[in-house]
């Protein structure tokens, strides 16, 4: 069976640490689903379609990744695409208390759905797109941390 992984988020920006959780996760999954989502809780920065389009030409070749837009529950996007597995990052302890809640949500709307978690790499560890957003709202130069030109 195919090991098919969702890999979601708002990705408002998708930075470098983001694209290296996707890339280091190829080595666990035949197949990761990139997956923007529309968060009830966030007004976007960047449009989400052009944030597809970046995140598409930041993996454009590489044939085990597709990158998709939902609104939707993850749980359900999972059970659509086949995916037993959520991929996710994390930077730092907060990030676990946060991401464990929602897994543990997850599994209990998907008892097929477990939630691998990656912790980031030291290099991006201190990449966060909420921070990202305010630079570049203010004219800063955000271009070392996303895998793209902003």
């Amino acid at each position: 069976m195919e090991r098919v992984a969702l890999f979601p988020g708002s990705f408002d920006p998708f930075t470098l640490g983001h694209e290296d959780i996707v890339r280091r996760g190829l080595s666990l999954f035949d197949k990761i689903v990139v997956s923007v989502g529309h968060n009830s809780k966030k007004r976007r920065y960047i449009p989400i379609e052009t944030m597809l389009g970046h995140i598409q030409q930041t993996f454009q070749g590489e044939n085990r990744i597709e990158v998709i837009t939902y609104d939707e529950l993850t749980a359900e996007l999972a059970k659509q695409y086949q995916a037993n597995y959520l991929l996710r990052g994390l930077r730092n302890t907060t990030d676990f208390e946060y991401e464990n809640s929602i897994s543990q949500v997850n599994r209990y709307l998907n008892t097929q759905l477990e939630t691998v978690f990656l912790i980031t790499s030291p290099a991006y560890a201190h990449i966060n797109s909420s921070i990202i957003r305010e630079v570049h709202r203010y004219g800063g130069d955000v271009n070392a941390f996303l895998p793209y030109e902003l």
